[in-house]
């Protein structure tokens, strides 16, 4: 979290079962950073700290959190629990932890039963950072400075669209001539 950030009430929560997972879910806090986005950083498990879990996500409206960004592992238990214990939007990364590279993760999170949904993001560092910026676009429907920098942030990928677009045509044009 960026020193400015840091003086304020966290917005959105991103947690993981594992400190394995951090290198990942520093990705999602990168893009949160970049939209001026306060957040915390949690470890907690739903299988090896069930209790520390429940409270994790029975209090995350209390404390203030809009979104909850999760690390989901093998079956995605993290994910589809905090799900079901918040009525908060819970997003959830598939991490390539396991023999399946995430495949896994990522089909028990588009699973998760009717009624506990959980938003399925893509597999690992591309997952993590459209997570950040998923949760930035939550953030943005009632905080208007977020909503600039996120259209900023927008605008900023179709320059750099448009500047690869003319390189590439600079490339084709001096191979056709």
């Amino acid at each position: 979290m960026t020193a400015a950030n840091a003086e304020k009430k966290p917005q959105v929560g991103i947690i993981m079962g594992s400190d394995t997972d951090l290198p990942v879910m520093l990705e999602a806090a990168r893009m949160l950073d970049k939209f001026g986005i306060p957040y915390e950083v949690e470890v907690v498990s739903a299988h090896r700290s069930p209790g520390r879990t429940h409270e994790y996500a029975t209090t995350a409206i209390a404390r203030g959190l809009k979104c909850i960004i999760v690390a989901a592992g093998g079956a995605a238990h993290l994910a589809g629990v905090v799900a079901a214990l918040t009525t908060l939007p819970v997003v959830a990364v598939p991490m390539a932890t396991t023999v399946l590279n995430g495949v896994d993760s990522l089909l028990s999170t588009v699973q998760m039963p009717a009624g506990v949904p959980v938003a399925a993001m893509a597999i690992d560092k591309p997952g993590a950072i459209n997570a950040g910026i998923y949760a930035a676009e939550i953030i943005a429907t009632f905080d208007s400075a977020v909503a600039q920098r996120l259209a900023a942030y927008k605008e900023e990928l179709a320059r750099s669209v448009a500047e690869k677009n003319a390189r590439a045509q600079q490339q084709v044009a001096a191979r056709q001539s």
